[in-house]
């Protein structure tokens, strides 16, 4: 069999088979698309510095790269079989049914599955196995009209894959979120008080203080945005308490809603990171929610989980501490949630990483102990409790700019959400630290910008900042990574004055 031929008698088929498993699952459950249960898994098994070296490369577009890398994964074991059955069809066919079996094995192994969700693994293997056996059979005859009848095969293969792939995600998304969302007003008893004038710096280089809902950093572990409408959403209140509340978001809706403006950090966030966002969010008050279901004497963590299947923990101290501002939310920014923030409702707790704190898609919210639940990441071997650690970060001057020597104003933000910052401190080339001047503070729960001006001459020259918080915590020089409670160290840029 010529070599040409052999490739795609092993390329098409795996692309025959990952379509088709990804059509059946937009009818059945597109949570069990094999290709997604495969990628899911590959994220949940991938290794911390893997992880946050995607995350710091790659942004929030990690997960097209991981899709995209498991296509060329997988056009490559395709061509590999196809060379290696030049002489008969088993390699192919071994091939074709391991790949099968690794689908259905990442989707029985997801936290969220249901009996019919091994129709798409089980669709991809069988059609892996027999696709690559008729496509060799044809494949074989060495005479011009038999090479014609492989080539057109092939090519009807390709076209049905390409269809069943496209197919498959318009079923996937067939559930109308916009529409659910569209129709919801959010009307807070309690709006947040306006941002008074003077709490940026953004004509100076900070960003504005509201980050805008699209560029409202995003850290999830989901490779497809899950879609539920607010019609059909519910969440089941239990575990260590005196009633089970099942709620739904017209019940919510029904409730006093209040508006607070919170920033939010991810854990992943480097020294001088980007991973920090403010919005104003609109919700329930969650310490009321539980007070109303009750908490039980002994329950420490209020364990959450995502519809699909990501699990967090929260420490219910902190979200029943006098003034804890934790809210149930259901908006941000004016309108309802966007859903790739955590359509139809999420948690916001201030004060505390993302991992702990910020379940989106929210679906259960379990009372129960540190002791006899383990969440996500605290498999993992993150930190269980885990504060946000009080930093700043220089924004302008940026990495390597060249500005005239002379007056340079420096511009930052600094955050130690629900304690506040007192002060930040700027140095340059090492000298005294200089007192920075502050942004109008807005909250406690919030981050604050600041800004200096500088005297340089002309030269290299390299400025740091730490800030220190409302309680007299002082930002640490000391550098750690951000596993397992969050990165410290000073925050530098280097950039040139120029005569």
């Amino acid at each position: 069999m010529k070599a040409t031929r052999s490739v795609l008698a092993g390329l098409v088929p795996v692309a025959a088979a990952v379509a088709t498993g990804h059509l059946v699952a937009g009818l059945v459950d597109p949570q069990a698309s094999p290709f997604l249960a495969v990628g899911n898994t590959a994220i949940d098994l991938t290794p911390h510095p893997v992880k946050d070296f995607a995350i710091r490369a790659f942004g929030e577009n990690d997960k097209l790269v991981l899709l995209g890398g498991m296509a060329v994964v997988l056009a490559a074991l395709g061509v590999v079989a196809g060379l290696l059955s030049r002489r008969g069809p088993g390699p192919g066919v071994v091939v074709a049914a391991v790949l099968g079996l690794l689908g259905l094995a990442a989707v029985l192994t997801r936290p969220v599955t249901t009996g019919w969700s091994v129709l798409p693994p089980l669709t991809s293997l069988v059609v892996g196995v027999v696709v690559f056996r008729w496509l060799w059979s044809r494949a074989r005859p060495a005479e011009v009209p038999g090479r014609r009848r492989f080539l057109v095969s092939a090519g009807l293969v390709a076209a049905g894959a390409a269809v069943a792939g496209a197919g498959g995600q318009l079923l996937a998304g067939r559930v109308d979120v916009e529409a659910s969302r569209r129709r919801i007003t959010l009307r807070p008893r309690d709006p947040a008080p306006e941002i008074p004038f003077g709490a940026d710096f953004a004509r100076e280089g900070t960003p504005s203080f509201l980050t805008p809902n699209p560029e409202f950093y995003r850290v999830d572990t989901a490779l497809s945005v899950p879609r539920v409408r607010a019609e059909d959403w519910r969440l089941r209140v239990h575990g260590l308490v005196d009633r089970e509340l099942v709620l739904t978001y017209d019940d919510l809706l029904r409730r006093p809603l209040v508006e607070k403006t919170i920033t939010l950090v991810c854990v992943s966030n480097e020294v001088g990171g980007r991973y920090a966002s403010t919005a104003n969010f609109v919700g329930v008050s969650l310490p009321e929610l539980l007070r109303e279901a009750g908490v039980r004497p002994g329950a420490d963590q209020l364990a959450t989980r995502s519809t699909d299947g990501w699990t967090c923990g929260t420490p219910v101290d902190a979200i029943m501490a006098p003034g804890s501002n934790a809210l149930l939310a259901l908006g941000m920014n004016g309108e309802p949630l966007p859903l790739e923030r955590g359509f139809p409702a999420r948690l916001v707790v201030p004060g505390l990483y993302g991992y702990v704190s910020a379940t989106k898609w929210l679906v259960d919210a379990e009372l129960t102990t540190f002791t006899a639940f383990d969440p996500y990441w605290a498999r993992r071997g993150w930190a269980k409790r885990a504060p946000v650690k009080v930093m700043s970060r220089v924004d302008r001057p940026r990495s390597f700019e060249r500005l005239p020597a002379g007056r340079v104003v420096a511009a930052g933000t600094a955050w130690a959400p629900h304690t506040g910052i007192d002060r930040v401190e700027v140095r340059v080339d090492g000298g005294p630290w200089q007192r920075a001047t502050l942004a109008t503070q807005v909250n406690a729960d919030t981050w604050r910008m600041w800004r200096i001006e500088l005297d340089l001459p002309p030269g290299s020259h390299t400025v740091e900042c730490r800030a220190t918080d409302r309680a007299g915590t002082t930002q640490t020089g000391d550098r750690a990574a951000p596993v397992p409670d969050g990165a410290t160290g000073w925050h530098s840029m280097v950039f040139t004055a120029e005569g």
